[in-house]
């Protein structure tokens, strides 16, 4: 199939959130050359209206972030777009909003067109992440295509199963309630450090069978809140350190969860040491390129989760990303993925 749209008639939509339908959306004109005036209003046929408006409020249902139902509402609008132009030149195989075969092809093609405008590879994988999201949604297996980063790409680095139950061991073991409570939370709850020296005693709700956290947002989810289960071990852990807290100094005046010992609040840096030093003394911190931290910890649970086929959304909520893109980078093999499938081979020893 080819097309013969150039990049600007491919429609952006502009105040999604106002109230505009899908249809009324208007479009950036000269997209390759950087110009960001708006052309008029260019209506998508009904049908495929229809299908947009379908999947914007699929999306309103999840827990991604505005701006990333925007940018994925966009982008599905920009392929609904000239899929219309492909149908009317008569250059589709198939239907491609019901047919994965004819929708694998399509969105190839698309592909193909995308880069024919000189689109950055990073803008093509971010509408073929959408279109992923689309058709899964529709209950149609994603197109197999290509990403253009692809071949540079690899999951964060996260433990393996035995050295992350070495460091849970060491933790259970040896650390005082206060540092274990600490050492867990990146990996039972996927907290950032800043996350967890920012929880006040009014974060945690524990009761005999259950727990939740609220945990507050970053950057441009700053004052966006989350609520996490918390993991059973997690849960006995915080148990203990509140019971120990209030033996420390400033636990009547302070609403910091974790105190340090002048009675304030704990800093990022005494938090992460307390987790790379119980991480040294167990040789988690042997790789130069990427030192044992919190941050790997964060990494192994969203790794874990998602390879145990956990569903991305749901792993994206939990770690507060706003964009499942970041969250499925840990669905890529990692380097010792691909070092490890070299043992299948056969060897003469």
């Amino acid at each position: 199939m080819t097309s013969g749209n150039t990049p600007s008639e491919i429609t952006e939509p502009a105040g999604v959130a106002s109230g505009n339908t899908p249809s009324e959306i208007t479009e950036p004109a000269g997209v390759a050359s950087g110009n960001t005036s708006r052309s008029r209003a260019v209506p998508l046929p009904a049908p495929h209206a229809a299908v947009l408006a379908d999947y914007a409020a699929a999306l309103e249902r999840t827990p991604l972030a505005d701006s990333t139902r925007t940018k994925y509402v966009s982008r599905l609008r920009g392929y609904l777009a000239w899929l219309a132009d492909q149908a009317d030149a008569g250059a589709l195989d198939g239907d491609p909003l019901t047919d994965p075969i004819a929708a694998t092809g399509a969105v190839r093609d698309f592909r193909r067109h995308l880069k024919n405008g000189r689109r950055a590879p990073n803008t093509i994988d971010g509408y073929l992440s959408a279109l992923d999201d689309f058709y899964a949604r529709r209950g149609l297996r994603k197109p197999q295509t290509r990403r253009e980063r692809d071949a540079r790409r690899t999951a964060p680095r996260a433990l393996d199963a035995r050295r992350t139950r070495r460091y849970i061991r060491h933790v259970q073991l040896t650390a005082t309630p206060r540092d274990k409570a600490i050492a867990l939370l990146p990996y039972y709850a996927g907290l950032r450090i800043s996350e967890i020296v920012g929880l006040d005693l009014a974060d945690v709700r524990l009761s005999a069978r259950k727990g939740e956290l609220r945990i507050r947002g970053k950057g441009r989810e700053r004052g966006k809140i989350r609520l996490l289960p918390v993991h059973p071990d997690l849960r006995q852990a915080l148990t203990n350190w509140l019971t120990t807290r209030t033996a420390w100094k400033g636990a009547d005046t302070h609403t910091a969860l974790f105190l340090n010992h002048r009675g304030g609040r704990l800093s990022d840096r005494a938090a992460r040491d307390i987790i790379t030093g119980l991480g040294d003394a167990v040789g988690l911190n042997d790789d130069p390129t990427e030192p044992f931290s919190p941050h790997l910890l964060r990494h192994t649970f969203a790794t874990q989760l998602l390879r145990d086929g956990k569903d991305p959304i749901l792993v994206a909520e939990l770690l507060g990303h706003g964009s499942l893109d970041t969250t499925r980078r840990y669905a890529l093999p990692s380097e010792a993925d691909k070092e490890a499938a070299l043992d299948a081979l056969i060897t003469d020893h």
